[in-house]
């Protein structure tokens, strides 16, 4: 096979082939700044005489294995003659997998992940927690969680490093802080301790958002970074910010009314910076709110990153990278999987949104790419749905420019799913794009997740055309060979997710009681037991509960 015709994530910068066959052998590796690489690249040859990297860094050189790695996949015993040259749009090129929502994953699942985005190049890794780190003094908040321990932490950190992975510690630390409020011991803590009536009109028996007044709140924080920090080598600290919707609605309301929302904002979050410096750490936080406040973007301390989210097609990354640009604030761009809150993700959406983040990205000067995988509303989607997002973002963090859709199938089927049938790189993409079907779009979700999610039911007009197309897409599962040790558990993930979307369509078209009945028990069953063969048991009874409810309602009529 010649060397041109391989499939590779992320595909190589230069690329060139000769004739003849390199002898399958462990390469020999230089590394010096003689090399005349940038900063993670290399050099591979494939001569006669056998392999050979360059690199000018170590991190170079093993992305330089990990591309040969990619070769002898696909070539096994006689290897090409060629060379490739190679380096990174992105210096930092992450992902960000959501651990509060409510999957926290075992540490074999964990372990594989970090492998498998070592060979894509990834190079920065967050495990986003809100309440699923084990404090010592916070039990209640925890129990139930199944959380990661320091020792657990420990491990990972040791893993990653030794894959050129920066294990990146994330506390969210002013909003999404529900987890920990709802418990009457945090009460006083809370900007709203009673509730509020978010955004949505959804009305919670208690708040979120920590009241940035309330001095106890600094000192949780303070025992919080204390205890979580040293657990990590990392020097960069992600404490969230975002999304504090009460904030100015309740005891902060004088205050806000007084100086601004955007000041009392950026007031705390100075302060959270002052606790960040007491570590030696680099704070990064969420862009959302200051982006409000225009104004108060030159007064981000200069050694904080913004981070400038955004999971639609369409994203303002070009408007609000230029803004933190001009101000002189280094900021990473981060898209999304557009995995959650869909069952089987949006795929369409997603490659769209990646490629948006990282043309502005480089476009601004952003120093970063993270790709975050998030897990709202039960965290319904199987992990290897979001195969696709994080692939396809390595790769276009690695190099923007060279890859066209169909590459990801190839790269899919090749270096992720190993299937020997070509079957599951097309079947991932396609059942992503089921979202389309129905004939309603919905941003950051699909229709078809609100139908199971929902009591009140908006029916989309094309949901026999949905469930058709489903059907058809899933079709060819059966053939395919994958060569992983979970195919297994994949093909089932899958099978499962289809019944969902299936079930979703039912549901909206009014099927008898008794089918769909039938049809959750089935999707609950193995629900629980897909959950808990790449994660730990806690949160599961809140991934399942909706399930649950709309079982007894079809029970029930």
């Amino acid at each position: 096979m010649n060397l041109t015709e391989l499939i590779f994530l992320p595909r190589p910068r230069q690329l060139h082939a000769d004739r003849g066959n390199c002898p399958n052998t462990k390469p020999r590796v230089v590394v010096g700044p003689h090399c005349g690489l940038p900063a993670q690249g290399y050099r591979l040859r494939l001569t006669p005489s056998g392999p050979e990297i360059t690199a000018g860094d170590a991190a170079g050189a093993f992305y330089g294995q990990a591309t040969l790695t990619q070769i002898v996949r696909q070539c096994r015993a006689e290897l090409p003659v060629g060379e490739i040259a190679d380096w990174p749009d992105f210096p930092v090129r992450g992902v960000m997998l959501d651990i509060s929502r409510d999957k926290v994953p075992t540490m074999e699942t964990l372990l594989a992940l970090i492998d498998s985005l070592a060979e894509w190049k990834i190079n920065h890794l967050e495990l986003y927690t809100e309440h699923t780190f084990a404090y010592r003094n916070h039990r209640a908040v925890w129990e139930q969680a199944s959380p990661l321990t320091g020792a657990e932490i420990d491990q990972l950190d040791a893993y990653c490093r030794a894959r050129f992975i920066d294990l990146v510690p994330n506390q969210n630390s002013l909003g999404h802080f529900e987890r920990w409020l709802r418990h009457p011991d945090y009460h006083s803590y809370s900007e709203i301790p009673d509730g509020f009536t978010n955004c949505w009109g959804v009305h919670t028996q208690h708040g979120s958002t920590l009241y940035p007044g309330e001095p106890k709140a600094l000192e949780l924080l303070t025992e919080l970074y204390a205890e979580l920090l040293p657990n990590f080598s990392s020097q960069k600290f992600n404490v969230g910010g975002d999304e504090p919707w009460e904030l100015g609605e309740g005891r902060s309301k004088a205050e806000c009314e007084r100086i601004g929302k955007g000041r009392v904002y950026l007031d705390f979050l100075l302060k959270i910076h002052k606790l960040v410096q007491q570590h030696g750490r680099t704070m990064h936080f969420w862009g959302d709110i200051i982006l409000h406040y225009p104004e108060l973007v030159k007064e981000i301390p200069e050694d904080v990153v913004v981070l400038e989210w955004g999971y639609e097609a369409d994203h303002k990354f070009a408007e609000h990278g230029a803004l933190f640009a001009q101000s002189g604030k280094k900021f990473y761009v981060c898209p999304g999987t557009s995995s959650w809150n869909t069952i089987t993700g949006r795929t369409d959406n997603c490659l769209a949104n990646l490629r948006n983040a990282a043309t502005n990205g480089l476009r601004h000067g952003a120093s970063g790419f993270l790709n975050t995988d998030w897990g709202d509303n039960g965290h319904w989607q199987y992990l290897p749905v979001s195969y696709l997002g994080f692939a396809a973002g390595a790769a276009i963090a690695w190099n923007q420019a060279a890859h066209q859709e169909d590459d990801f199938i190839a790269a899919l089927d090749t270096h992720v799913f190993r299937d020997a049938a070509q079957v599951m790189g097309r079947l991932a993409h396609d059942l992503g794009n089921v979202y389309l079907k129905p004939g309603k779009i919905i941003p950051n979700s699909s229709a078809l997740f609100w139908l199971i999610q929902r009591e009140q039911l908006e029916i989309p007009p094309n949901l026999a055309e949905a469930r058709d197309f489903i059907s058809a897409t899933l079709a060819p599962l059966a053939n395919a060979r994958m060569q992983r040790s979970d195919a297994t558990v994949i093909h089932d993930e899958f099978t499962n997710a289809g019944r969902l979307l299936r079930y979703a369509c039912d549901r909206g078209q009014s099927a008898p009681a008794k089918q769909l009945a039938s049809q959750l028990r089935e999707i609950i069953s193995e629900h629980r037991r897909l959950w808990l063969a790449r994660n730990r048991p806690g949160g599961l009874p809140d991934s399942c509960r909706v399930l649950e409810k709309r079982l007894r309602e079809a029970e029930q009529t």
